[in-house]
């Protein structure tokens, strides 16, 4: 559902849902945990709390399932195989791809090249903090 197009119920609804899923416990044991990595590896605090930040933010935006999907994708391809040059052919969905006309196809490659730069650039900055 489009952020928009929401009623304050909905979000009302999506609060509960985290709180009874524990979102919030979990978003600070994670925190916890991540600074004290950080602080064994000898990252700066404050990197690992704007990681974290924008990580919960991301979250609470959208549901970030299709985009933790994508990034698990990315991630995959990372640490198999590098920086590969054919990378946003690798992540096409050629079956959709191949239905779409000239100008939508230009629109979904613009659209992947930037989830695969946010990708990478999450990526990298997971590997400078520690994690695996």
């Amino acid at each position: 559902m489009h952020e928009e197009g929401k009623s304050l119920k909905q979000y009302c609804k999506e609060a509960k849902k985290r709180l009874k899923q524990g979102f919030w416990q979990n978003y600070h044991k994670d925190l916890s945990e991540g600074l004290e990595r950080a602080e064994s590896l000898g990252v700066s605090s404050s990197k690992v709390k704007e990681y974290y930040a924008v990580r919960a933010r991301e979250s609470l935006k959208n549901s970030g399932e299709e985009k933790e999907a994508f990034y698990r994708k990315v991630k995959k391809l990372l640490d198999e195989e590098g920086e590969v040059s054919n990378a946003l052919g690798r992540l096409t969905d050629t079956e959709y791809f191949n239905t779409l006309s000239y100008e939508e196809k230009q629109r979904y490659t613009l659209s992947l090249s930037e989830k695969y730069l946010q990708a990478i650039e999450r990526y990298r900055k997971e590997k400078a903090l520690g994690y695996e």
